[in-house]
């Protein structure tokens, strides 16, 4: 990325004591890379900025795992109350993974998971994070509209695949957005094409275009298109993402990209808010 001056812009819009601007990172469906591309983005953001990541995704909690926290760690609690954040790769990050046993299966109905989400957002003491991604669970239900309920978006990113089944899906979680006046910040194609590691042949596998139409759809930029590789997988798998164990690499250019995109992206929202609407007076 760029060299960019520290974010002092970010001051003018104070959502919350701990964190100037929470970022969703959201999809319509499980197994579009989602939980992978909030690690990644996570950790280029924070090559520039001070960043926390929230795992919102009571039921399956993946980021422990993926941000190499050792099994069994837990926040220290301050004030019978506060759950400060693991630190991990110079981001704070906190999930119920950390709450509970990673075999522990959360059979909870939606008052209990609604609870749970709240206390879990309201309750970890942010050190004055710059950004606040959180890691969304797939679909378009009750953590989605408790989250838009309790505080602040600064927007949304929408993580899909170029297959159609997956574009049907992040239609729903744009409308869904669009509903509670969620800006859009862009969607990111995730496993755009794959580039063989033996003969160097690239094949689209999951098809072509699907985030360029999706964008071209709902008038939004797509602001990210990352490849299908066997790197992010095995790094993310063992705890090592690739942005923090390979940085130099080409497809962790991608992200650190993707995460320009997203401040300049934050940026004109924040400047157009704080400018409100320009009125034009006309003789007729």
């Amino acid at each position: 990325m760029a060299d960019r001056a520290p974010l002092q812009w970010a001051t003018k819009l104070n959502y919350n004591e701990g964190f100037k601007h929470l970022i969703c990172i959201a999809s319509g469906k499980g197994g579009v890379g989602k939980s992978t591309t909030a690690v990644n983005l996570s950790l280029a953001l924070a090559a520039k900025s001070r960043v926390g990541l929230l795992d919102a995704d009571i039921y399956g909690p993946s980021i422990p795992l993926m941000m190499g926290v050792d099994p069994g760690t837990r926040p220290e609690i301050r004030q019978e109350k506060y759950m400060v954040p693991v630190e991990a790769y110079g981001v704070q990050c906190n999930s119920m993974g950390f709450l509970v046993d990673q075999k522990t299966a959360m059979v909870w109905r939606a008052p209990m998971l609604i609870s749970a989400f709240n206390q879990i957002l309201k309750d970890t003491a942010w050190d004055q994070r710059d950004f606040l991604v959180v890691d969304m669970p797939p679909g378009t239900g009750d953590i989605q509209l408790s989250l838009a309920q309790s505080v602040k978006v600064s927007g949304a990113i929408i993580v899909t695949t170029p297959q159609d089944v997956a574009l049907l899906d992040a239609r729903k979680g744009i409308e869904m957005f669009r509903k509670v006046d969620i800006p859009i910040l862009g969607v990111v194609e995730n496993m755009s094409t794959h580039i063989c590691g033996n003969c160097g042949h690239e094949e689209p596998i999951f098809g072509t275009g699907g985030g360029d139409r999706l964008a071209a759809e709902y008038d939004v930029e797509l602001i990210g298109r990352l490849p299908l590789e066997l790197d992010i997988r095995e790094t993310t798998d063992m705890g090592h993402p690739l942005v923090a164990s390979n940085p130099s690499s080409e497809t962790a250019q991608a992200y650190f990209q993707l995460a320009e995109n997203v401040i300049n992206k934050i940026e004109k929202i924040s400047d157009s808010i704080i400018k409100g609407p320009e009125i034009t007076i006309k003789d007729d």
